[in-house]
């Protein structure tokens, strides 16, 4: 039995977001050309892209495991680890940097205590950047949990952040 064929036996017995997922596949006729809609429908079903659902997919579209890989983890939109229960995009791209992106990832890297590409440890805040959101007459722009807003600084950006804190289990500077 290969890698694949274990993951499929192990994971579909238990959990009925494969057959889901497997019905997207089918739908797509197993079209190795609809690898970035299935991987789509893979994160809204699992939240995230866990190896186990890439090589799901991979052997079911009889892809090479690194194609899958290299598709989910070129496009900033898929996310190898869980997100917390809120996200926070700051684009770095050249009119967003150029007009404060930097001063605001360090003005919330003071406020959470993480980095880009980290989720706090409770698991409420993820913090992300985008190489270009193509929202540069806006710059600097920021996505909070799926919303753009434009014309950010680094103490907007902040008490946003700080409003998500409610419940106080991170400590805010």
């Amino acid at each position: 039995m290969n890698l694949a064929s274990a993951v499929k036996t192990q994971n579909t017995a238990k959990d009925k977001r494969f057959k889901m997922l497997d019905a997207t596949i089918k739908r797509y006729q197993y079209q190795q050309d609809a690898l970035i809609e299935i991987l789509h429908k893979a994160q809204e079903l699992f939240g995230f892209l866990e190896n186990d659902v890439l090589i799901y997919i991979a052997h079911n579209l009889k892809l090479p495991p690194s194609r899958v890989y290299g598709v989910a983890t070129f496009y900033h939109l898929f996310s190898l680890a869980p997100s917390g229960v809120h996200t926070c995009v700051v684009c770095t791209g050249t009119a967003c940097y150029v007009k404060g992106a930097q001063a605001i990832l360090t003005n919330l890297e003071k406020i959470i205590h993480i980095h880009p590409g980290e989720t706090t440890a409770d698991n409420q805040i993820s913090l992300l950047t985008a190489r270009c959101l193509g929202a540069c007459g806006i710059a600097p722009a920021v996505v909070f949990d799926k919303t753009v807003l434009g014309n950010q600084t680094a103490e907007s950006v902040g008490n946003r952040i700080k409003g998500w804190l409610q419940d106080g289990s991170i400590r805010v500077n």
